[in-house]
């Protein structure tokens, strides 16, 4: 069982000596502050506290600490569980002070982007309460419900931000309650009843090749500054096209040493933390980009930054955010209607799908081109990766756009696929019976699909029954085109 003594300690600078109640269980010992001071006349010589009212004050408080363990099994708690029940077991804790040292644990550990979307969730919930001191008990189910239908117009944060709220209760619940001892500080978890809403589907912002030809070689409007944003914002787009839809962020932070022979070697800042190879890409620079690399390249030598973006931007967040404001600057010049605008993230969207549709890439290959996991988490961890059929992919993509005039697989209208036949196409025909051909022909001068099977008519065998069903395929060998029909003998055939 604990024990309890009103004792002091050290004496302070002013003479006085701050009151504890030192607690002692388990051979080890934990000391509760008081809010009461003595000074050396109120001691003994032993430094027992002489003090009546001190001493009653003490009192107290040691049967009501003794009256609330003797509600717990505290047999294996330690002495610093029995203080810590003691002081703040029936406290409620401040959920907003805990979300913060949740998130600046979060930035600790290098996840910075996931910490703006946490803070961003913490600041909304604050405003909705309207305190900055959220407390846990405030979180009921009903007052979580009532927070998460105030973000149902919202595209993304209707499900983010609950989630994240969400993971941090989690978190706290697992720092603060003992369930093995009986120590339950946080005693609400609305989450039990609160169902959050799915974030509404990405819109494909993918646009086609002709429409990054035009894009691309549409004048710059005139401009006073010396580095107009239009042209930031095309040049930032042509960077992020032209290595396989690179995240902004990961072209901001690239290094100098990340740039060897040609080629980038990054990791991908959104999912390093959570993959076994670290998101690690290497992408070769195509040729296209090389003047770019040149205009934006970082001189200074005490600097290890590859590009000298951090000189105007200081955050990755400034430098997408600079970046598409150029873009739709561009794009407003265009006369395009603005909810068209493009964006950064339009163009890596654009690379992917032109991988896809237009150069004949798996799923599988536009995922490694872009430095997706695709599944294979574990897998990449394990081998040597070569890169080399991404920058080939890349190629491919960076030549259908800028260096062929053709159209996008999206963009072409379907052939006229009406079956006609003249007299100056060849033509092979062939009839099939209980799936055995029993009569072909090839040869010219058919004006219609009817002249080729009355002619294959003639040549069936007679053990065929009237009225069975017979399969006529003809092929237009000069349009490679084929039909099928079907007769029934004696009727049709």
């Amino acid at each position: 069982m604990a024990t309890f003594k009103a004792c002091v300690q050290k004496v302070r600078k002013d003479g006085f000596y701050p009151v504890y109640i030192r607690v002692t269980h388990h051979r080890g010992t934990q000391f509760i502050k008081t809010d009461k001071m003595v000074t050396k006349n109120e001691l003994s010589r032993t430094k027992e506290i002489e003090d009546p009212y001190v001493l009653q004050f003490c009192i107290q408080r040691i049967m009501e600490y003794n009256e609330r363990l003797n509600k717990k099994d505290i047999e294996h708690w330690t002495a610093k569980e029995v203080a810590d029940f003691l002081v703040n077991g029936n406290d409620d804790i401040c959920f907003s002070e805990y979300a913060r040292r949740h998130i600046d644990r979060m930035i600790d550990n290098g996840q910075e982007r996931n910490a703006k979307n946490y803070k961003l969730a913490l600041q909304h919930l604050e405003r909705f309460c309207g305190t900055n001191r959220v407390m846990f008990s405030a979180l009921t189910s009903t007052q979580v419900n009532k927070w998460i239908k105030s973000l149902e117009q919202t595209h993304r944060a209707k499900e983010m931000y609950p989630i994240c709220i969400r993971q941090v209760f989690k978190a706290a619940i697992l720092e603060y309650n003992d369930h093995d001892n009986g120590i339950i500080r946080i005693k609400t978890n609305p989450w039990i009843k609160v169902e959050i809403p799915s974030a509404d589907r990405t819109e494909k912002l993918a646009i086609t090749p002709e429409a990054c030809r035009e894009f691309f070689s549409y004048p710059l409007p005139e401009s006073k500054m010396k580095f107009p944003l239009t042209e930031f914002g095309r040049d930032v787009a042509m960077l992020v096209l032209c290595l396989a839809g690179m995240n902004t962020v990961d072209l901001f932070q690239l290094r100098k040493q990340d740039f060897k022979d040609g080629i980038i070697r990054y990791q991908r800042a959104k999912t390093k933390k959570f993959r076994a190879d670290g998101a690690y890409m290497e992408m070769r620079v195509p040729a296209i980009i090389q003047p770019l690399f040149e205009k934006y390249l970082n001189t200074r030598d005490d600097d290890e930054r590859l590009f000298s973006f951090y000189q105007r931007m200081t955050t990755a967040d400034s430098f997408c955010a600079n970046a598409n404001s150029g873009i739709k600057q561009l794009c407003k010049a265009m006369g395009m209607p603005k909810e068209e605008w493009y964006s950064v993230y339009t163009f890596r969207h654009t690379w992917g799908t032109v991988a896809q549709n237009d150069c004949g890439a798996s799923i599988d290959e536009v995922a490694f081109g872009m430095n997706h996991s695709n599944g294979y988490k574990v897998t990449r961890g394990y081998i040597k990766i070569d890169f080399s059929p991404a920058w080939e992919l890349n190629e491919k993509v960076v030549d259908f756009i800028f260096f062929s005039g053709k159209a996008s697989v999206r963009e072409q209208k379907p052939e006229d696929t009406h079956f006609r036949l003249s007299y100056r196409f060849m033509v092979n025909a062939a009839a099939y019976h209980n799936g055995q051909k029993v009569a072909e022909l090839t040869d010219v001068g058919f004006n219609n699909v009817d002249e080729v099977i009355d002619k294959l008519a003639t040549m069936l065998p007679d053990d065929i029954p009237n009225r069975a069903t017979v399969m006529f395929k003809i092929v237009n060998l000069d349009k490679e085109q084929t039909v099928v029909y079907q007769r029934q003998k004696g009727k049709g055939c």
